[in-house]
């Protein structure tokens, strides 16, 4: 028999409001936005991205789990992982009994059809659904929608004989389980992480590149057997839907120039197929933070939110090129008006920067949020700023 699975709530939605918006609602941040997105006190001047924070899939996801808990109040309840790449709300969310499969102690291989099973919301790969089902547990799928658009597109090409190449991570959730979908339809998946993977990639195509070098260099990002002679001559690119977009789309035209320089233009139609697959939420808070830096006189940008989360590097990637930026994950990053624990763009480890805020005079601080990161965490980053500027 099949397992029972989740996929539109559990209907209690209403049961559930009042506990979320304790546990993530600012009425500061709500002040803010009605102030045209400004808060001004004594020498301290914030301006707020008009796009930020919790997106749709996050806050669903994050719906879904609490629907769980409050549903199945007799039973264990699990999480294959991170539900979001945000430690305050997975802390929210162990502080509700859910267990974590990815925290220390626990098992895929000691569940049993008593428990329920949550599915984080960047999806999990074929293997471990297959897996679950199995075991008999009941699953709560919080897979978000434009993940799954991806999936699609991914599952169509491999339908088709066509390569999918995946701009992403190799080591995030959401990609794993994008290339898993390749292989379940039958394909296979390369994935590059940038412009210069990407590179690599396309001077391969040309005739240009090395064959051991390039299973050496791809060696934690291909489909198993990978062969680049054979799986680079018909490609389809998809992405990650949380990368920089305008990386994404320059990536999709790197792969079109080099299969027309490789095959002609007329191999294109049968070669070739791109689908602009970033997330409207992701798409709508890089344009909003572009949108702030064009507008207003910043002198210091914040970014809020986990530091494996890749939709909020890519914010402050987006920043720090045009101002000091720093990603911080958490209010009690704001140490002091001297000091300040961040994570440098490109780095993947926190630091303490000194002297960050100007000690006297005004001072102007655009501020945004990655998708998993909750408003009352931007509420309480304004009122710490307020306390620093004007102590």
């Amino acid at each position: 028999m099949p397992p029972l699975i989740f996929r539109k709530g559990l209907d209690l939605k209403r049961e559930v409001e009042h506990v979320l918006a304790e546990s993530y609602h600012s009425e500061l941040v709500d002040t803010v936005k009605s102030h045209d997105y400004r808060f001004v006190s004594g020498r301290l001047e914030v301006h707020l991205a008009r796009e930020f924070g919790f997106c749709y899939g996050v806050d669903r996801a994050v719906d879904y789990a609490y629907q769980a808990r409050r549903r199945f109040p007799d039973r264990s309840v699990v999480l294959t992982g991170e539900i979001i790449h945000n430690p305050h709300v997975n802390d929210q969310l162990r502080a509700q009994g859910i267990r974590f499969l990815s925290d220390p102690g626990e098992s895929l291989d000691t569940l049993t059809p008593a428990e329920v099973v949550i599915l984080p919301a960047f999806g999990v790969p074929v293997a471990l659904l297959e897996r679950l089902s199995e075991r008999g547990c009941t699953l709560v799928d919080t897979t978000c929608g434009s993940v799954l658009n991806v999936w699609k597109n991914v599952t169509r090409y491999a339908e088709s004989g066509l390569t999918s190449v995946i701009h992403g991570k190799h080591w995030h959730e959401e990609t794993q389980a994008t290339a898993s979908q390749a292989l379940k339809g039958g394909g296979h998946y390369l994935i590059v992480l940038d412009r210069e993977g990407a590179g690599l990639v396309c001077d391969y195509i040309r005739g240009n590149g090395d064959r051991e070098t390039f299973l050496s260099t791809f060696a934690h990002a291909a489909s198993p057997g990978f062969d680049p002679d054979r799986d680079l001559e018909r490609i389809g690119c998809a992405n990650q839907t949380t990368m920089l977009s305008t990386e994404s789309l320059e990536i999709g035209e790197m792969f079109r120039a080099a299969i027309a320089d490789r095959y002609g233009e007329a191999a294109l139609s049968t070669q070739f197929r791109t689908f602009d697959t970033i997330c409207s939420a992701t798409q709508d808070r890089q344009d909003a933070v572009v949108a702030l830096l064009a507008e207003q006189r910043i002198d210091v940008m914040l970014v809020i939110g986990g530091y494996n989360s890749s939709n909020t590097y890519n914010l402050a990637r987006i920043c720090a090129a045009e101002r000091p930026t720093f990603h911080i994950a958490e209010p009690e990053s704001l140490v002091s008006a001297r000091e300040i624990r961040h994570q440098p763009v490109g780095e993947k480890h926190e630091v303490t920067a000194w002297n960050w805020l100007p000690d006297e005079g005004p001072v102007t601080i655009g501020l945004t949020s990655g998708a998993s990161t909750p408003d009352n965490l931007v509420g309480e980053v304004i009122r710490r700023l307020d306390e620093l500027a004007n102590p």
